[in-house]
């Protein structure tokens, strides 16, 4: 009997004592949003086996990333690990459930040690990596989860596009059956051209007229302040694939905004040809037929990436407003303050936020950061317009101080000219980080964000 009570005892000490610690992690990762104490990079997991030592030595830190059930089986056993040892520690008095959930609770104060310790560098070169990018594209058949979880925290630069096309399900994994695939890929595309775009106006509805009008105006104005985007071939092109993705999908059409979501592929693909700067780029050299398979490859990865996310670009754009009222409730909930400055204030979501689940951010931040951006909204994959609630709330909440001090009118123009034209790699690892953290300790439980 004694020692059924002691055993008792020594549960509900570990139960307190992991609550303790669990509140304490809390406010500390709370903190780090804020950016009171802001991450470079992480190394966070939920997987329920035990990081190996070995691993870590072998490799620069990076990002672990879990996905969707359609991107890999196991995340939601290690969801409902982690989940579990958080919600059962008031609830039950068995050892398994404790053991669970120190080990659970371990995993993430160690995570939140890396945050604090380790320095940002720029992954995607490190050698390490490089190796390990060349390992899973160098098998007859890709493992999209493993590749996946290298391309969350940067793809080396001159392999993008082989990795982008493989991420967006465009290439095929098997390498056999690749090169086939975007052959006929690249012809369809043109078939396409030739039926909707190469033909007069006089064989084209009103509708289409228009819609090609808007195009050809929205062109000029994208990325206006890169000197290579106002080159007249550079146009065409955006134009032969903008509007043969509209008519394609009609259920949108086109829609300003879509044609900065074309500008990074257009340039991964075109490094497979041009070398040097893209301030030096011209395309008044290349052969049509290349023009051509670039073109392609751009429209099939714009409608790959797009297939998820269709009505954000249908009539009223429903699921970028869902979205934007997702991102103002998780704002509210980890950033109480500054959430309540803008309500008193009156200042609406969609006056900023539309644009940024528009445009994906590209209007916001430097288009030589873009780039490392999309390695990890393509790695994302169906999971992506859940996680952009998480990176554009670790966006606004880097001006989280600032924007508590400015009226309507002052964050009005605050946030349409973000401070962001000196960005290095930096910064934006840091958004992506704290991101990381936000998604994983709440997105299946968000009553821990609950004040």
């Amino acid at each position: 009997m004694s020692n059924n009570n002691s055993h008792g005892e020594e549960d509900q000490r570990d139960k307190e004592s992991l609550d303790s610690r669990f509140n304490q992690t809390l406010k500390n990762v709370q903190g780090l949003l804020k950016g009171r104490s802001i991450p470079g990079k992480i190394l966070l997991t939920r997987r329920p086996d035990p990081l190996d030592d070995s691993g870590l030595q072998e490799q620069s830190p990076s990002y672990q990333r879990s996905f969707s059930q359609n991107d890999a089986g196991t995340s939601d056993d290690a969801d409902k690990t982690v989940e579990g040892g958080f919600r059962n520690t008031n609830n039950s008095d068995s050892n398994t459930t404790v053991n669970k959930s120190k080990s659970s609770m371990l995993k993430i104060e160690n995570a939140a040690n890396e945050v604090q310790n380790s320095p940002i560098g720029t992954r995607a070169t490190d050698s390490t990596r490089v190796v390990k990018f060349s390992r899973e594209l160098s098998g007859q058949t890709v493992i999209l989860e493993r590749l996946r979880e290298l391309s969350w925290s940067g793809v080396p630069p001159y392999m993008r596009p082989n990795v982008w096309r493989l991420l967006l399900g465009y290439a095929p994994s098997n390498s056999d059956r690749r090169e086939g695939a975007l052959r006929r890929k690249r012809v369809e595309y043109l078939d396409c051209v030739a039926q909707f775009y190469d033909i007069p106006d006089t064989e084209r509805s009103a509708d289409e007229i228009s819609m090609l009008r808007q195009i050809s105006v929205d062109c000029p104005r994208t990325v206006p302040d890169v000197a290579f985007f106002q080159q007249a071939q550079v146009q065409k092109s955006l134009a032969r694939i903008l509007y043969t993705w509209a008519i394609r999908h009609p259920a949108s059409g086109y829609v300003q905004g879509i044609n900065d979501l074309v500008t990074p592929f257009l340039v991964f693909f075109l490094s497979e040809y041009l070398k040097g700067s893209i301030d030096s780029w011209s395309l008044s050299d290349m052969p049509s037929e290349k023009i051509s398979d670039i073109e392609a490859d751009c429209y099939w990865s714009l409608s790959k990436l797009l297939d998820g996310m269709q009505d954000h670009y249908t009539f009223a754009q429903p699921g970028i407003q869902r979205l934007v009222f997702k991102l103002k409730e998780l704002v509210r909930r980890i950033d109480e303050p500054v959430s309540r400055h803008m309500e008193d204030q009156g200042l609406e979501y969609l006056q900023f936020a539309f644009r940024w689940f528009n445009c994906l951010l590209i209007r916001e931040i430097p288009f030589h950061l873009i780039n490392r951006l999309w390695d990890t909204y393509l790695a994302e994959g169906d999971a992506l317009p859940d996680f952009l609630i998480y990176i554009f709330a670790s966006f606004l909440l880097t001006w989280s101080d600032e924007l508590q001090k400015l009226d309507f009118q002052e964050m009005v123009m605050f946030l349409q000219h973000l401070p962001t034209q000196n960005w290095t790699y930096q910064e934006l690892e840091t958004v992506l980080s704290r991101a990381y953290v936000w998604h994983s300790m709440f997105n299946k439980s968000p009553s821990h964000l609950a004040s």
